[in-house]
């Protein structure tokens, strides 16, 4: 089977474009981003189980020398996590392109580009 694309973007981005991003939208974030009416994002699915834990998060701290570690930790976290989030993301990428939303200001060293990695190395493992 096909895996779509999945499109990281940061939040803040996304409700100050006119046009929304194609397929599903989860925002992917524990917490809801500062400054963001929940109004400006209805019909996003708001899937806050499925980022890192706490106490990953503020280890982390969005330190990039800390990502290789934190990346790992995570897919970790991941690997033991039975969540409905997550198997919500995993059915929306077979069945058409899907848009990760995280608020986090670093496009390159966040939770959201270990989140993609790992729902494409686990839909390919399934035959998703």
């Amino acid at each position: 089977m096909t895996v779509h694309p999945i499109v990281l973007k940061r939040v803040h981005d996304e409700i100050r474009e006119e046009g929304r991003s194609e397929g599903e939208i989860f925002l992917v974030d524990r917490l809801w981003p500062r400054g963001v009416p929940k109004t400006s994002l209805e019909g996003v699915s708001w899937v806050k189980e499925v980022a890192p834990s706490s106490e990953l998060r503020s280890w982390f701290g969005h330190d990039p020398e800390r990502f290789a570690e934190f990346a790992a930790r995570y897919r970790t976290e991941l690997d033991e996590r039975s969540s409905e989030e997550l198997t919500s993301i995993l059915s929306a990428v077979e069945h058409g392109p899907v848009t990760l939303l995280y608020a986090a200001k670093d496009t390159e060293h966040n939770h959201a580009v270990v989140l993609r990695e790992w729902l494409q190395d686990h839909a390919v493992a399934t035959g998703n």
